[in-house]
């Protein structure tokens, strides 16, 4: 059994990858946890029976004793995770590690060499690589189905809502408190096209704006704050439509689940409505201090002439991500959501792999769950670290790359000349 301490109980810190607990009991097992806020450390009670004893009311408290679980779980705010996690490496904990692993580029250079240093497991949550349909796909690309690659196209599709929900009101809103868009949220596509191209970036060209959700679209007569508007009922992002009426995601319906479960601890309407009077998930989408884009692009080169293509939009009914791969042999492409892949090999029939049914493997198309699985089976047994901090090192750098060459207006930034030195050294 491999035993937890979790630093910061939030959403992602209590529900992703703990979850793993409950179903596989003798294999994991939450034993300590830390957080600034009273009632997640209840909630870390309840949800794991913890010991009083073992909750902590600081990163710094729970730092301080001495080890207490074979793995510590950082999934505090962007800017405290190396901070954290060269703390706990020095404590002897191997880490399970939110992603992004820094907003900074030096941060993310420090901790790949204190991981070398110390020789500890680093897992960074990219956990896309562990879904059965990127897993699938990868498979298909190592067999030869397609040939050599030439491109790739990927889609994350957002979702209106989530984007409403996590990016304007919530807590990833302004990336001087935590990250820029392309490398918080999108550094699991990255990751993915680093993976699939299996070779180094040679250069990022990347557009992208903040362009809806600002003051400029604020509707005539409203509120900044959503349940004293007139537009309450009908606006398309009003917070009582996406957190109360909302047929899908409300709590009316969605009951104790994400995203109502993140604007009140236990939501009941009664709860999230009083949440929503004075909290920030209660906000004007128009009247936040956000300045995270709301759609983006970037062209990128690889090694051996792949070429590679990638489009963010806030502006999406669904959330879901799409990709294609040419090849000199066959195509290939896909939505996570269907988990499955379509296949054409040049001269033959066209194929459907279907992965199955992604029914209770909601959390990333499974990948929340499948990372938690091999991340255990890692500190026990060994084996291969997928999302190593050396794999995960790449996609940040093509992410800090990308946000240079938006800032400059989509200049194309060649990575050697923008890193100056060797991508990991």
């Amino acid at each position: 059994m491999v035993t937890i301490a979790i630093c910061g109980c939030g959403n992602r810190g209590l529900t992703a990858y703990t979850e793993y607990q409950k179903l596989h009991p003798d294999k994991m097992k939450v034993v300590a946890g830390a957080d600034i806020r009273p009632e997640r450390l209840a909630l870390l009670k309840k949800m794991y029976d913890v010991p009083e004893q073992a909750c902590y009311s600081s990163d710094e408290e729970i730092l301080s004793q001495p080890k207490l679980a074979d793995a510590m779980l950082i999934s505090t705010p962007d800017r405290l995770h190396v901070k954290e996690a060269l703390e706990a490496l020095d404590k002897g904990y191997d880490l399970l590690l939110e992603k992004p692993i820094s907003p900074v580029i030096e941060e993310c250079r420090a901790l790949y060499q204190k991981a070398r240093n110390t020789g500890r497991q680093v897992v960074v949550c990219h956990v896309l690589r562990y879904t059965l349909f990127y897993s699938g796909i990868k498979k298909l690309i190592e067999e030869g189905a397609v040939g050599k690659i030439c491109t790739i196209d990927m889609t994350e599709n957002v979702g209106y809502w989530h984007y409403c929900h996590s990016f304007v009101r919530g807590n990833w809103r302004n990336s001087e408190l935590s990250s820029p868009m392309i490398l918080q949220k999108c550094c699991h596509d990255l990751d993915l096209m680093q993976w699939f191209a299996d070779g180094y970036c040679i250069s990022v060209q990347s557009l992208g704006r903040q362009s809806f959700f600002n003051h400029a679209n604020k509707l005539e007569g409203s509120s900044d704050r959503c349940l004293d508007c007139s537009h309450a009922d009908t606006c398309l992002y009003s917070a009582k439509v996406q957190y109360i009426l909302d047929t899908e995601r409300g709590v009316r319906t969605a009951g104790n689940s994400w995203p109502v479960n993140v604007v009140a601890d236990e939501p009941t309407e009664e709860s999230v409505l009083a949440a929503l009077r004075d909290g920030p998930y209660g906000r004007c989408v128009f009247s936040c201090d956000n300045d995270v884009v709301d759609h983006q692009t970037m062209n990128l080169e690889f090694e051996n002439d792949i070429f590679a293509t990638f489009t963010m939009s806030a502006f999406t009914d669904r959330i879901d991500r799409t990709i294609k791969i040419t090849g000199t042999k066959g195509e290939l492409f896909g939505t996570l959501s269907e988990n499955a892949i379509t296949l054409r090999r040049f001269g033959k029939a066209e194929e459907r792999i279907d992965l199955g049914s992604l029914a209770g493997r909601e959390g990333h198309g499974g990948g929340d769950l499948g990372l938690a699985a091999a991340f255990v089976e890692l500190i026990e047994n060994g084996g291969e670290n997928r999302t190593s901090i050396e794999a995960s090192l790449e996609s940040h750098l093509m992410a800090f790359a990308a946000e240079e060459s938006r800032k400059r207006d989509g200049e194309r930034i060649r990575m050697d000349e923008f890193l100056g030195l060797s991508y990991v050294g």
